[in-house]
């Protein structure tokens, strides 16, 4: 019995599971050239994103200091989500993508679903950083129309993901470090603005006393703690990024490891860390909710110059996820067209081993965020509706994730026993992250401007409900389908 259906042609046979059967000779893959170091600041790029940078203010606003309770509770939840990611993708190495194991152990219905929801969370999320980008840029140039800078965006992030994979990890490499520059030097600047009580022009004083003498850590209630988790939640979208990279990544069993384990010591530093300075520089009610408190407080410090250097690097920020996004729904999309998920067309690879239609697919739709800006110039708004939109879409896939590793368990017990990366808790901490799930489901219920969002996103699985309605029915899904039942049925009998 194989251990895995036909649902992998998306992969590169260099390391086939037992029994899977290697494609046809002379057949396009995608190659890898993503080496360790690529992988690493891929992963924190992806933990870094444009909710901490731009979010973060409407959070803190929302919250208060709780909020860095916020962060840390969604971390640590996440990190658990990881694992059981890390632990299917290593059991197979014929998986190339969440998509693949979903497909798999789920159905091929899930491989569908799932492959083309996190397109859609990607496409989403470009869209937000988009909409960032203008806002980021308007910081310098308050008259120019939202919607050049976000056309311009769009053209630049197409032109970043033409060249090579490796051209790509180069690129994300950079922008990353400059993240993870930027918060050391926001948390040394701010820590020496605490330990020099520096005075804010308004009188506020920087100190640490700042977390909880006004209104202790909760100084919102509990429903302003959970409201927090609203655009918090946004801000991790993208940590499972390194899941997407296994088919282009060298010696996968060693590198996936460790960028997943590091994803506790990046919250903690670049999260948890970075808001206790910033709120223990400028008190938490003087925070805007709609401008980067990164920025702010460089600005409130009296390094103007500093400022500019951190809307830059905000900017920057912005840019990378929206990189991340194209260069995920890209091999995404090439997996579903190689699965008969996609139109074919999607399937095909440059002659640099780059999926570039399925790229100009996922270009051509982030234009949306283009549009938005050009007829909303409420930046904040707008930023608001789509990340609500994502965050729940990502949920959806997180949690398919979690239903796929709770079936892996069920259905090979084996892979699990000769494990080298066992997810910690295994099928006890996978219910209770799904339970956390559905409070953040709920807690979203509890604005007016992210129920909207919330209420809109079933179209989009309406929309997947019908377009699967009649792909099912091609002989090759029926194929599929059989012989996904008839693996299901042999393990039964097992």
């Amino acid at each position: 019995m194989p251990e895995r259906s036909d649902t992998g042609s998306t992969t590169v046979p260099d390391q086939p599971a037992a029994g899977s059967t290697p494609p046809p000779e002379g057949e396009q893959h995608l190659s890898r050239q993503l080496s360790n170091r690529h992988i690493q600041l891929i992963a924190i790029g992806g933990a870094i994103g444009t909710g901490l940078f731009m979010g973060s203010g409407k959070t803190i606003s929302l919250a208060g200091p709780s909020v860095i309770f916020v962060y840390m509770i969604i971390g640590v939840m996440l990190f658990f989500v990881m694992r059981a990611m890390g632990e299917l993708l290593l059991s197979n190495l014929r998986y190339k993508s969440f998509a693949d194991f979903a497909a798999d152990l789920l159905g091929p219905w899930a491989g569908f679903f799932t492959g083309w929801t996190y397109w859609f969370c990607w496409i989403v999320t470009g869209i937000a950083d988009v909409i960032a980008i203008s806002g980021y840029v308007s910081y310098w140039w308050h008259d120019l129309p939202l919607w050049i800078p976000a056309l311009a965006a769009v053209i630049l992030l197409i032109a970043l993901n033409l060249p090579t994979v490796k051209a790509f990890g180069e690129t994300e490499f950079w922008f990353a470090l400059i993240k993870i520059v930027a918060i050391v030097a926001l948390i040394v600047v701010g820590l020496v603005m605490v330990f020099g009580h520096f005075q804010a022009p308004g009188g506020a004083a920087a100190s640490f006393s700042n977390l909880w003498n006004d209104g202790g850590f909760f100084p919102t209630g509990p429903m302003g703690f959970v409201a927090g988790f609203q655009i918090a939640t946004f801000a991790f979208v993208g940590i499972e990024l390194v899941g997407t990279t296994a088919a282009e990544a060298e010696n996968p069993e060693r590198n996936l490891p460790k960028a997943i384990n590091s994803i506790p010591v990046r919250v903690m530093l670049f999260y948890v860390v970075a808001l206790i300075v910033i709120i223990s520089v400028t008190p938490w009610r003087e925070i805007s909710a709609d401008r980067s408190p990164f920025v702010v407080m460089f600005t409130l410090a009296g390094l103007g110059f500093a400022a500019s250097v951190i809307n830059f690097v905000v900017l920057t920020s912005a840019a990378s996820s929206a990189n991340s996004g194209i260069y995920s729904t890209s091999r995404m999309v090439y997996g579903l067209a190689r699965e008969g998920d996609a139109p074919a067309r999607f399937g095909r690879l440059t002659s640099r081993k780059v999926p570039a239609n399925a790229l100009l697919l996922s270009g051509v739709f982030l234009l949306a965020g283009v549009v938005m800006v050009a007829m909303d110039n409420s930046i904040i708004e707008a930023f608001t509706l789509v990340t609500t939109v994502s965050a729940v879409l990502f949920i959806f896939v997180w949690s398919i994730i979690l239903i796929s590793y709770l079936v892996y368990r069920k259905r090979r017990p084996h892979l699990h026993e000769a494990s080298k990366f066992k997810m910690p808790g295994g099928i006890v901490m996978c219910y209770v992250v799904l339970a956390f799930f559905a409070f953040l489901i709920w807690a979203l219920t509890q604005e007016p401007d992210t129920l909207r969002a919330l209420l809109v996103t079933p179209v989009w699985f309406a929309i997947l409900g019908i377009a699967w309605a009649g792909l099912r029915r091609r002989p090759r899904h029926v194929a599929r389908e059989a012989a996904f039942r008839s693996e299901l049925d042999g393990a039964q009998q097992d």
